[in-house]
């Protein structure tokens, strides 16, 4: 079962009415005809009436170079690496505005005041942030590295991905995107020199990916775990294994102090119930998860199912030792979903709404199998109404994927009405489709979803895509390109106008990277 347009639901199960307004980036009318081959290097397009600007590039140097961390998208690590360079995947984008230099390293130099964070999605204890100097036109000081390396060459952070702002702490929060014990959340000031603290006893260590603030403080977290490998006809053994158990949980830290995150609170996750009964992670049955009718009536269009948050660690009975998020979810039942990659809170709602977007198995070979097509394999896009009291409410689905909308990623509201959901299908997915990732916008009110932007690739890309191709032994980099860092916002550090927010939108800037290859970062520009 497909869905080649968004089923919206605001009609149907709202537990909180919204108002669309015109502020923003859109209202989005035209369309990118159809996505790019994966062949050559075609150019990226955007819809009519909108503008790709560019910002830096990979191969921008750093204003302070530390070890091996000296450009903004490439580590200088060749050699010993034997083929290029391990490219840093400069991931999500926060827009900030502040309201005096922070400083960097060049004592008396005027940074500015309107800055792009971005952390950097690599291993081996190399991960970095960066901070890009919007005001600034000199190249020497164009982009700031925040997280230097020790003094043994490490910076001990790993596949920084997520990112945002915090108006309650006045901090940044950057989430790692990989398992327990290197998964997890740091917190990092805006000041110079830049402080960094991992937050492993607070907010649990996990695969976290998106992450975002509401207006009291509480903080959404949204877990991207791969499951289970199991075939896609589960009697059929030699039927490719393409199809993953949900594995990943979308959680709520409730602070006990929001101006200090460090001390503790409450860690819930997201619980859903049908017919009665939770859905939940069955360990010993990953064949039974993948296909259970539970997994299908979730994603039926048109129905809708209670949710509860239910904690799953709390500070003042578990302590503050590091654990491990993802197995204490289990243990409290909380409802598992396939890849959850990010979410936003709607404008508007009073953060009562948001809505988050698993990005399904990233396979055609799972996709083009109807029960698992039916079951999110192609990716989905899930509606939240919280009730007034924010502990209960209603789950439904917004957006069903199919070959042509799929494997969600980054989300952001270009105007109150109009949801932007990028793709990540990934080099196998491009390959089996020949389809590159596209950016879509699909409308809370129903009408038909646009292609917003036909992803290109670069010769970059182009040449790391052929080394992956061939199968070429040692190589280390990823190949197509995938939009990524896609932020609409005001940059406030007001709670009064973060994302969610209608003041969010007014009069807001919008970014997106092209990651992979030149790592290229653009700034949407609309054409007036």
């Amino acid at each position: 079962m497909r869905i080649t347009r968004p089923l919206v639901l605001a009609t149907l199960i709202v537990a909180t009415s919204l108002s669309f307004g015109q502020s923003g980036i859109g209202p989005i009318t035209t369309s990118v005809a159809q996505s790019k081959p994966r062949s050559g290097h075609p150019q990226s397009a955007i819809a009519a009436n909108y503008s790709l600007k560019f910002l830096v590039s990979g191969p921008y140097a750093l204003e302070n170079p530390s070890g091996i961390i000296t450009r903004f998208g490439y580590l200088n690590d060749f050699p010993p690496q034997t083929i290029e360079p391990t490219k840093t995947e400069p991931d999500e984008n926060t827009y900030l505005v502040l309201s005096s230099n922070p400083g960097g390293p060049t004592p008396g130099y005027d940074y500015g005041r309107h800055f792009l964070f971005q952390g950097h999605e690599v291993g081996k204890d190399l991960c970095y942030i960066t901070r890009i100097n919007l005001d600034v036109t000199e190249k020497a000081h164009k982009i700031t590295l925040l997280t230097p390396v020790g003094q043994d060459g490490l910076t001990h952070f790993n596949s920084i991905d997520g990112s945002t702002y915090n108006p309650f702490t006045g901090t940044l929060l950057f989430t790692q995107e990989t398992t327990f014990p290197n998964g997890g959340v740091i917190e990092v000031s805006t000041t110079w020199p830049a402080t960094a603290n991992r937050l492993d006893g607070i907010l649990g260590s996990t695969g976290y990916e998106g992450i975002h603030p509401d207006d009291q403080g509480n903080i959404l977290l949204i877990e991207d775990v791969g499951g289970t490998k199991v075939n896609v006809d589960p009697n059929d053994p030699n039927s490719p294994k393409a199809a993953r158990q949900p594995n990943s949980f979308v959680y709520r830290f409730v602070p006990y102090d929001k101006t200090n995150l460090s001390k503790g609170g409450k860690l819930q996750a997201l619980q859903v119930s049908i017919d009665g009964k939770p859905v939940v992670f069955n360990a010993n049955d990953p064949v039974g998860d993948t296909f259970a009718l539970a997994q299908l009536q979730l994603h039926t269009p048109g129905t809708s199912y209670p949710v509860q948050w239910v904690t799953v660690h709390d500070t003042a009975v578990d302590g503050t030792t590091a654990f491990d998020a993802n197995a204490a979810a289990k243990a409290a039942l909380a409802t598992p979903f396939k890849r959850p990659e990010n979410a936003q809170f709607a404008p508007g709602a009073n953060f009562l709404t948001f809505f988050f977007d698993p990005t399904g198995d990233t396979s055609a070979d799972s996709g083009d199998t109807p029960e698992l097509a039916a079951r999110g394999a192609w990716g989905s896009i899930f509606r939240v109404d919280l009730n007034s009291d924010r502990k209960t409410g209603l789950i439904s689905i917004l957006v069903l994927g199919d070959a042509d909308h799929s494997s969600f990623d980054n989300l952001t509201f270009a105007d109150a009405n109009t949801l932007l959901a990028a793709e990540d299908r990934g080099d196998t997915l491009h390959l089996q489709l020949n389809k590159l990732d596209s950016v879509w916008a699909f409308f809370i009110d129903g009408s038909p979803a646009l292609r917003f932007v036909a992803l290109g690739r670069d010769t970059q890309s182009e040449i790391d895509a052929a080394f992956l191709d061939a199968g070429t032994s040692g190589y280390q980099n990823e190949g197509d390109q995938e939009p990524t860092g896609l932020h609409v916002s005001v940059g406030s550090t007001s709670a009064s106008a973060i994302p969610g927010t209608m003041a969010n939108l007014e009069n807001p800037r919008a970014f997106l990277t092209r990651q992979h290859g030149e790592n290229v970062v653009w700034e949407i520009i609309k054409i007036r």
